[in-house]
């Protein structure tokens, strides 16, 4: 099944397997499907962006439907996401045993920093939102628990790819589709391996605008008992009250206390 536009990268399944199901396959592509950008549906824009067949589509959305996570819209006939869906998401945070142990520390990271303390947690190429402890002030862009961000351009993914060997954070990047976000952004390999080893050297990763326009980032990683990388803590100070200089020298410190104290909790 080809790649399909704004989907980032995922394991390359094992097809050959006996064992693999392609009918869940193609129903998790359809689930997949619907986005920001792509809210609402019909059948032949479902075939397309899955690559399957318009027999295949509809046979899966018509399962989809049955079992109650996905619905046409009575006028415009168009399939959409029930809130149904949210309950996968939903069973992932409340099993997942980092968010309460981290909760506490980014509620103080967010008292001390006066911004909204994110943890992260790595999905293929990309850092998807767990848990976000936030501040009254006003946030210049959203983030809401469950978007993905990619790592190349990314204080978050950057942390993460600072605990992995050299070989492998090439690759990674490599792979990535490094696409400008921004005039700031980073897509030269080497320049983002220089802030990854940066962080190596320093403590903590940053981007600045490089993801959002007016939208800074500082991130720590957290690992586990085996010094293995599972999330990063970050905070993303905005432009309009910060300098990158101000949030280095006042954040950053903060945010390295965040994860060596979320890192230490959970190798205990």
């Amino acid at each position: 099944m080809a790649t399909k536009p704004g989907h980032p990268a995922a394991p390359s399944p094992d097809r050959d397997n006996p064992l693999f199901n392609q009918s869940l396959e193609k129903g998790l592509e359809v689930l997949r499907a619907f986005n920001g950008v792509h809210r609402t549906l019909t059948l032949p824009e479902l075939a397309t962006l899955t690559g399957m067949t318009k027999s295949s589509a509809q046979r899966t959305v018509h399962t989809l439907e049955a079992l109650g996570y996905v619905d046409k819209h009575p006028q415009t006939r168009r399939f959409r996401l029930t809130p149904r869906v949210m309950e996968i998401g939903y069973n992932y945070l409340a099993a997942d045993a980092l968010i309460p142990v981290a909760s506490p520390y980014l509620s103080q990271l967010a008292a001390a920093s006066g911004e909204t303390a994110n943890l992260t947690e790595p999905v293929g190429l990309d850092m998807v939102y767990v848990a976000q402890l936030m501040t009254a002030k006003h946030m210049p862009v959203l983030t809401p628990v469950g978007m993905r961000i990619p790592m190349y351009c990314t204080s978050s993914g950057r942390a993460y790819l600072s605990t992995l060997p050299d070989a492998q954070v090439r690759e990674m990047l490599e792979q990535s589709e490094r696409v400008a976000r921004t005039p700031a952004t980073l897509t030269d390999v080497a320049a983002i391996l220089a802030r990854v080893e940066e962080c190596r050297t320093v403590g903590y990763a940053s981007n600045e605008e490089e993801l959002f326009l007016g939208d800074m980032g500082l991130a720590a990683p957290i690992v586990n008992s085996q010094g293995q990388a599972v999330g990063a803590v970050h905070v993303s100070p905005p432009a309009s009250r910060w300098t990158m200089a101000d949030a280095r020298k006042r954040l950053a410190p903060l945010v390295q206390e965040c994860a060596w104290a979320i890192s230490r909790s959970i190798a205990h």
